[in-house]
């Protein structure tokens, strides 16, 4: 009896060495599930211009800011991001050249962090809109920006943030997924 136990624990032993394999496993993330886009018109009483904004997303005041009412926060509550707006009206006071600088001025602010910061231009001429969006690589705490104007009287900035700690690996799907809401957003803003 006692051979025969020796042997049932030898070959178990035997059968338990059969895996060699002590690589380290890559950190595992969460599975996101990405809704359906669609898309619903956000007229913002009061403010003078209006766009597309998906379905899963919320126009909410943005609580920083009580004496501007036409700057907005557009929140994605499933992501854990907001996508800051900011519209000015261009005057004496608020110049487009003053207002473009404030744009590249906030978005350079994230140089420490940033791998690579690109620009690309912003032109649909049957809407009255140009503009310059700015993809900052890197882990910081802004990756995506924008900024839209007429060149006149109107002025429109928006500035994607998530409420988490910067670590570009575990956003970056969601930050995809949302660029292109954003773009969507971009190609649908009509000036009043």
């Amino acid at each position: 009896m006692q051979k025969l136990f020796i042997i049932a624990i030898a070959a178990f032993l035997i059968a338990a060495c059969g895996n060699n394999d002590y690589s380290p496993k890559p950190r595992g993330y969460h599975r996101i599930v990405f809704p359906e886009k669609e898309y619903e018109l956000a007229d913002i009483a009061g403010c003078p211009f209006s766009f597309e904004k998906p379905i899963y997303s919320v126009v909410k005041e943005d609580d920083k800011a009580p004496d501007q009412p036409c700057w907005k926060n557009l929140e994605f509550p499933q992501f854990n991001s907001k996508l800051h707006l900011s519209y000015y009206k261009i005057s004496p006071k608020a110049t487009l050249d003053e207002l473009r600088e404030d744009a590249r001025t906030f978005v350079f602010k994230h140089t420490s962090k940033a791998s690579a910061i690109d620009q690309a231009s912003i032109f649909i001429p049957e809407h009255n809109i140009q503009g310059l969006e700015y993809i900052i690589q890197g882990n910081t705490a802004s990756n995506y920006q924008f900024y839209l104007t007429d060149g006149k009287k109107n002025y429109l900035r928006g500035a994607l943030y998530f409420n988490e700690k910067p670590n570009l690996d575990s956003i970056q799907p969601v930050l995809d997924f949302l660029k292109k809401d954003i773009k969507h957003l971009i190609h649908t803003v009509r000036w009043k």
